[in-house]
């Protein structure tokens, strides 16, 4: 059966074969070892910029004194000196977005003649990583949504910033975050979504450089993970395998990770009737969570995907998404 994976045929469920995917405790084979090393290395600092974007407190006090008194040089100068630690911290978790090597990963896991389900079967470690980036990215989004000192600090900074490029370059010199690199941030950050965003384009960008791999290498390896989710959750003797009760949310997070990722690659998207993701069934397992745990994946389905208002789309699913 394997340690990790077990694919299992069931009369009595419409999907066809099955998956068990153990996301607790895959480990690299041999074969593995290179991409996953590689991988291992950006995600090992996830949980720390995840920590740093929940305590994230901002410099609301400051700037509203410094707006308040604009000629005071003083409360300036301290909401200046507030603001540029916090707005490099948003410059790491911007940097972070681009090591994200979710490329590396699709290459691997869409290589012909595999199907998604041997590439399962044989890269199992590898499987577990890409969970692992949607997992980080769907929680980073959740967090930076409810922070609205994020947006606020960097419209500062940036609106101080031009104005010292006015006034003269010399107190530019030590400044950590230039104007280029913050107007790189700004599209970032004026995501709802940016991490989202940032593997949304990164899956379409790799699609589009490999013309040689038919599209449907990308898009069943997305869908085969969402089916494996969708019945790790919905099956209580699969469900009961889990030796964490987080696992539950993280498999959710990576159901709507990679539904949003193939509906962004896929011309149809996600909710056509012609789609290979279960959405009825993947959207009946988010309803069954207790509500506070799903509503920003909800939302996300609602506001991040590309076709849901399409004329194709299925309007039951639509109606189950309201």
């Amino acid at each position: 059966m394997g340690n990790l994976l077990k694919v299992l045929n069931s009369p009595d469920l419409e999907q066809g074969p099955n998956f068990f995917l153990d996301f607790e405790n895959a480990h690299p084979s041999e074969n593995e070892r290179a991409v996953w090393d590689n991988v291992a290395q950006v995600l090992s600092r996830a949980e720390q910029v995840l920590a740093a974007l929940q305590a994230y407190q901002g410099a609301g006090p400051h700037i509203r004194e410094a707006i308040s008194h604009p000629s005071d040089e003083e409360q300036q100068h301290k909401a200046w000196e507030a603001v540029c630690p916090l707005v490099s911290k948003l410059k790491s978790f911007y940097e972070f977005s681009l090591q994200l090597a979710l490329h590396n990963l699709l290459t691997v896991l869409t290589a012909p003649p595999l199907s998604p389900t041997q590439h399962l079967e044989r890269e199992q470690a590898l499987a577990k990583q890409f969970a692992e980036i949607l997992h980080f990215t769907l929680q980073f989004d959740e967090l930076k949504m409810t922070n609205p000192a994020i947006q606020n600090d960097f419209s500062y900074y940036r609106r101080t910033l031009s104005r010292m490029r006015m006034r003269s370059a010399k107190s530019l010199c030590d400044v950590d975050v230039t104007n280029e690199m913050a107007n790189r941030m700004s599209l970032f950050y004026a995501e709802a979504t940016p991490m989202l965003k940032t593997l949304s384009d990164t899956t379409s960008r790799f699609v589009a450089e490999n013309k040689n791999l038919r599209l449907e290498n990308t898009t069943d390896c997305l869908c085969t993970m969402a089916g494996v989710c969708k019945v790790m959750l919905e099956m209580p003797e699969y469900r009961g395998r889990f030796a964490s009760p987080e696992t539950e949310s993280f498999c959710l997070r990576v159901m709507v990770g990679v539904i949003i990722l193939y509906d962004h690659v896929h011309p149809v998207g996600a909710f056509a009737r012609t789609s290979k993701i279960d959405m009825k069934g993947c959207i009946r397992v988010l309803k069954e969570q207790p509500a506070a745990n799903v509503e920003a994946l909800m939302n996300a389905l609602r506001y991040t995907t590309r076709h849901i208002n399409d004329e194709s789309s299925c309007k039951q699913i639509r109606s189950m998404l309201q």
